[in-house]
C-alpha cells in the first residue's frame, strides 16, 4: 500500500501536467514559415468584461492539450479552432473554455493555434496554410491516439468562426495519408470522423459537400446575418448528399458568443447541451 499510493500520487500529476501543454505541429518548424520560427506570439489581455484573450503572430503552429481524467474519457478527441477573423484568435471564450468543458464530458480536447492569413504583413493565405495546420493536427491526434487515450475512428473538429471555415476545409478536402512518406504522422488520414460549425465564416459557394463529409452540427444565432444565412443552406446540400447534419438556429446571441460558463443570455453557456445530445446521438461521446 505504501508503493501505490506514490504511483497514484505520481499518476495523477503527470495527467494534469498534460492539460495546457503546447505541443507543435512540426517540432523543426512548419512549411511556409521556415524563416519565421524565431517570431513570438502575441498575448493581447481583454481590453474590457467580456473581450476575449487574444492570441496572434502565430507562426510556429501547435495543438494545446486538454486530456479528461481517464476513468471519463469516452474515447472521443475534438480539435478546437477559434476564431477571430484570421487576424488573431479568442483563445479563451472560442478555445480553452471549450476544451476544458469538452474534458468535463468525457471528451479529449486539443486546441490549434494555426496560422493567421490576414493579420497585418501575413505570408500565410486561407486556403493553404491554417488548412495545413488543421489537416496536420488530424494526423497527429491519430498518430498518437494511444497515447492520449483517443479512438483513432472518434476524431472530430469544432471551429468558430474563421475557425469555421478551417474546419470545412478540413472536413471536405482530406486525404487518407501518404503510404510512401517515412513519417508516421503524414501516413495518416487527414478525415475528421465529425465537424462542429459554431456561426461559420464561410461561403456556402466554396463548400464541396459529399456524401463522405462527415457528420456535422451547426449551430448560431439568428442576429448573426452571415452564419444565420450561410448554414442553412450549408444543412440543405448536407442533406441532399445524404450527410446526417443538425442545425441549432437561437433567435439571439449575436456574433463571437464563445462558451462562457454562467453568462448571459444563455446561449453563451448552454448551447454545449445541445453539442453533448448530439456526439450521444451519433455514437462519438456516449454519456458516462
Amino acid at each position: 500500500m505504501r508503493y501505490l499510493l506514490p504511483l497514484l500520487i505520481a499518476t495523477l500529476c503527470a495527467q494534469a501536467q498534460k492539460n495546457g501543454d503546447i505541443l507543435p505541429l512540426w517540432p523543426g518548424g512548419a512549411p511556409g514559415s521556415e524563416n519565421m520560427t524565431d517570431r513570438k506570439e502575441v498575448v493581447t489581455q481583454p481590453s474590457k468584461p467580456g473581450d476575449s484573450l487574444k492570441v496572434s503572430n502565430i507562426h510556429n503552429p501547435s495543438l494545446i492539450v486538454y486530456l479528461p481524467p481517464q476513468d471519463k474519457a469516452t474515447g472521443a478527441g475534438m480539435i478546437v479552432a477559434p476564431g477571430g477573423g484570421h487576424r488573431f484568435l479568442s483563445i479563451d471564450t472560442e478555445g480553452t473554455n471549450v476544451a476544458e468543458w469538452l474534458n468535463s464530458v468525457g471528451v479529449a480536447a486539443f486546441v490549434l493555434k494555426y496560422r493567421l492569413a490576414r493579420e497585418p504583413d501575413s505570408p500565410y493565405k486561407v486556403e493553404e496554410h491554417p488548412f495545413a495546420d488543421a489537416q496536420r493536427a488530424i494526423r497527429m491526434i491519430r498518430a498518437r491516439s494511444a497515447e492520449w487515450h483517443v479512438n483513432p475512428a472518434k476524431i472530430g473538429v469544432m471551429g468558430f468562426s474563421a475557425g469555421g471555415e478551417v474546419a470545412v476545409m478540413a472536413s471536405t478536402r482530406y486525404d487518407m495519408g501518404r503510404p510512401d512518406v517515412a513519417e508516421s504522422i503524414e501516413r495518416q488520414s487527414s478525415k475528421p470522423d465529425y465537424q462542429i460549425l459554431i456561426y461559420p465564416g464561410i461561403r456556402v459557394e466554396n463548400v464541396k459537400v459529399t456524401k463522405d463529409t462527415p457528420p456535422t452540427f451547426l449551430l448560431c444565432a439568428d442576429n448573426d446575418k452571415g452564419p444565420s444565412m450561410a448554414i442553412p443552406a450549408l444543412y440543405l446540400e448536407l442533406k441532399k448528399a445524404g450527410v446526417p447534419a443538425e442545425l441549432h438556429i437561437y433567435n439571439s446571441g449575436g456574433h463571437g458568443f464563445g462558451y462562457r460558463p454562467g453568462a448571459m443570455p444563455v446561449i453563451k453557456s448552454t448551447w454545449v447541451l445541445r453539442l453533448q445530445d448530439w456526439m450521444s446521438d451519433i455514437g462519438m461521446s456516449p454519456a458516462k
